[in-house]
């Protein structure tokens, strides 16, 4: 048998920089995305802290307009976003019984593509001035008539090279969910959380789309001065809100789905019982998605889209609540006569339902026409966005990292911490946002950087605020968790709740290299509990022992992101930068280099002909017997 020549593996930092392993790929993800998720948060405690008084002057109304734009902006597509990209590498694979995902180039270059986009972004803030037009950047005060600096361009940029990655991404796990699933496992024996990854890989693949091509018109409206969102010059600003929205709905879904799903496999894990209504729970995630798309204008209703569009997207939006309803039973159901075991992971996930169904509630109120023309704009918004997206969607990631902690580093987090995470976090995060619903209906306007006395806003704010210091702690019981853990030695099982559903609880805790030794054989929706049921130690194998084909390290997706980085800066700054031959700017000389890069790479990808590696039988054998 003719096998491919044997590849250097790297050690060390290199190691990390060239990886194609979707599981190092998933920590490089959580690593990246964790520490966006504390600069957001950062953010977001300077916006509390200048709002916990009546005029206040703590920051200046234009660093508030930054801090707000930037901490949407990095919650949304630099923290939420990555670390549910690394629960998804690190878990779908293992969940499907598939040695890796269908592209693993092309998972390396996703990450890069979002790292880079993500520095940009925050580059921003030292070289003068951040984007400051809100995280939506509405037309046209996100054009150059408003916005001169280079604030926007960060923004249109940074998201531009970020997106990129997301979409590969979301591309990539379509085609590793629909052809690398093992054999006997159909879609109808899909775990919760692969069908919702799958689902929000097809949103994905059909949103991002729309972002890109808003962000493109932007760029030509700011670098090129035409004129897309310039009513002067015959645009028009709601078509940027139309663009964004199209988008941005369905992103709404694209960060949830992956939490229902997180939620499905605790929930049904930890009461011991079977997911109830499993195939009700797949068509009501396949309808959320499918409505997702139908929903957009209903952050317009104040813009005079006139009754009947109104009447529409009023009902389409109330319908969404009809699948999401299904899915709340359904857990509740799966809890009923269960033998519940509340740990972390569990008290997360019980908490993730009420507060999700308080945000559904007053998003089913937002959804009425004539009542949206009262909330548009205050803070009942804000906080109905904060219970769908921290309410829903953080609690979600929280569940899924505790749950699976143990194995992407055979380590589990410590429980005694992880439950002071869970209540300093989850009491902070209601102090912060139920009294919001309050301020919104008392009339205070969202985006204000302050506000006069006796307004009646003293008091809610000031709670307001001391719950943000509280969600800030439960976020540092949580790092003070992960340290302390890290200094443990990794002897997590294979299967460390000893009620593991599915077939990632069948590999040891980290998972190998190749992951399965052999492809597992499904025989059963929760594969792996049907064959403890059925007395088996594990999983059946489909196929003989063999050597293990694998994929080949790569640097290049790396440089790619480094080329796209250095052409994003050099072409947002030629207008500036002095001429570098006569009437050539320089940052177009900069712009060019870093393309040269990016296509240097893909020219060397394109012709180096990579046979990737073989793993032995002798070594996988070594592997068994030592981790048995």
């Amino acid at each position: 048998m003719a096998h491919a020549h044997a590849v250097k593996r790297h050690s060390g930092l290199m190691d990390w920089l060239t990886t194609v392993d979707h599981k190092k790929i998933g920590i490089l993800y959580l690593l990246a995305g964790g520490f966006f998720f504390l600069v957001g948060g950062l953010e977001a405690l300077l916006i509390r802290i200048q709002l916990w008084k009546p005029m206040n002057d703590f920051v200046s109304a234009d660093t508030f307009n930054e801090l707000l734009t930037m901490h949407g902006t990095t919650m949304i597509f630099l923290a939420a976003m990555p670390i549910l990209f690394a629960l998804m590498n690190a878990i779908v694979p293992l969940q499907i019984g598939a040695r890796d995902v269908a592209f693993p180039f092309l998972n390396s270059l996703g990450f890069w593509t979002f790292l880079f986009g993500g520095i940009l972004l925050n580059v921003s803030w030292f070289t003068g001035g951040a984007p400051d037009a809100g995280w939506t950047a509405y037309a046209p005060l996100a054009g150059t008539t408003y916005n001169g600096d280079h604030g926007i361009d960060y923004y249109v940029l940074g998201l531009q090279v970020a997106g990129i990655g997301t979409l590969i991404g979301g591309i990539n796990f379509l085609v590793t969910i629909i052809n690398m699933r093992a054999p006997g496992m159909t879609f109808m024996r899909m775990p919760m959380f692969t069908w919702t990854i799958f689902i929000t890989s097809a949103l994905i693949l059909f949103a991002f789309p729309a972002l890109t091509v808003g962000l493109a018109a932007l760029m030509f409206d700011r670098l090129f001065d035409a004129n897309f969102f310039d009513p002067s010059g015959g645009g028009n600003a709601v078509l940027w809100e139309h663009i964004f929205w199209i988008f941005g709905h369905p992103e709404v879904y694209i960060l949830i789905l992956p939490a229902f799903g997180v939620i499905s496999e605790v929930i049904s894990t930890f009461s011991r019982k079977r997911l109830f209504g499993y195939s009700s729970m797949v068509f009501a995630t396949i309808l959320i998605g499918f409505l997702g798309f139908m929903v957009w204008a209903h952050h317009m209703f104040t813009t005079g889209l006139g009754p009947v569009a109104n009447a529409l997207f009023s009902i389409a939006t109330m319908l969404i609540a009809v699948p999401t309803g299904i899915k709340i039973f359904n857990w509740l159901f799966t809890m009923w006569g269960g033998s519940i075991i509340f740990n972390t992971a569990n008290l997360f996930a019980v908490g993730f339902v009420p507060t999700f169904v308080m945000g559904g509630v007053t998003g089913v109120m937002l959804a009425a026409a004539p009542a949206d023309f009262q909330y548009h704009d205050s803070y009942f918004v804000v906080a109905h966005f904060h219970y769908v997206i921290v309410g829903g969607l953080i609690l979600g990631i929280f569940s899924g990292l505790h749950y699976w902690w143990p194995k992407m580093f055979g380590r589990a987090l410590n429980e005694t911490i992880g439950k002071l995470t869970f209540w300093t976090f989850f009491i902070g995060f209601h102090l912060t946002f139920f009294i919001q619903h309050f301020l919104g209906l008392l009339g205070m306007p969202r985006r204000i950087w302050t506000y006069l006395d006796g307004l009646g806003f003293n008091e809610m704010n000031l709670i307001s605020t001391i719950g943000a210091f509280l969600m800030a702690l439960g976020t540092i019981l949580f790092l003070l968790n992960i340290v302390t853990t890290a200094f443990k030695p990794k002897n997590a099982p294979a299967d460390p709740w000893e009620d593991g559903r599915t077939l990632e609880w069948t590999i040891p805790s980290p998972a190998p290299e190749y992951n399965f030794a052999q492809t597992p054989l499904v025989r059963g929706y929760d594969a792996y509990w049907k064959e403890k049921m059925d007395g088996h130690k594990g999983m059946t194998p489909a196929e003989p022992l063999g050597p293990i084909h694998m994929p080949s390290p790569s640097i290049l997706p790396f440089f790619m992101g480094v080329g796209l980085f250095i052409a994003a800066l050099g072409f947002m700054y030629a207008p500036d930068w002095g001429d570098m031959f006569d009437g050539f700017k320089a940052g177009y000389g900069v712009g060019i280099f870093g393309l040269l890069i990016l296509f240097g790479c893909m020219f060397l990808r394109s012709v180096i002909d990579d046979h990737g590696f073989h793993i032995e039988e002798e070594e996988i054998l070594k592997d068994k017997g030592g981790k048995a």
